[in-house]
């Protein structure tokens, strides 16, 4: 419980990344101890989602960690768009990443990135009953399953 107290004093730290955009809006991005090892290198989803958010066309997206023989684990991120337009996925990242309809959330409208990540890894899930859109998955499925290729 101390670790949660002393980061900022007489306040609860979360261990939630937010950003807080111009108007003064708090969203809540990821956790900050939801890394990824790549390679010896410790990367943030969060921050990788952050920096995809910033692209006028995203109004969504997802990334997580999926393992990798060579590197340990490699990022695969999901965008939802306004827009498909061309070579815009050039304009996000160069490899593993996807166009998507929409991502798993549950109705209070949290994002789904553990089940996502079981998908990728070949893992059993359970889907959770709490679940918006199950027919979600399905699709994503496909879409994950294409990205490993």
């Amino acid at each position: 419980m101390t670790n949660y107290l002393t980061t900022f004093p007489g306040f609860y730290e979360t261990k939630d990344m937010r950003m807080i955009d111009d108007d003064g809006y708090i969203s809540i991005m990821a956790r900050t101890d939801d890394v990824i090892c790549t390679a010896g290198y410790r990367l943030s989803t969060g921050a990788m989602e952050e920096i995809l958010l910033k692209h006028s066309c995203v109004t969504d997206c997802a990334v997580f960690g999926v393992k990798d023989k060579l590197k340990g684990e490699v990022p695969i991120g999901l965008v939802v768009v306004t827009e498909e337009k061309e070579g815009l996925i050039n304009e996000l990242v160069t490899s593993k990443l996807a166009i998507v309809k929409a991502l798993p959330k549950t109705r209070s409208g949290k994002t789904l990135r553990g089940t996502m990540r079981k998908i990728a890894n070949g893992e059993d899930y359970t889907v959770t009953p709490t679940i918006e859109d199950a027919t979600v998955l399905t699709d994503l499925t496909q879409v994950i399953l294409m990205l490993l290729e």
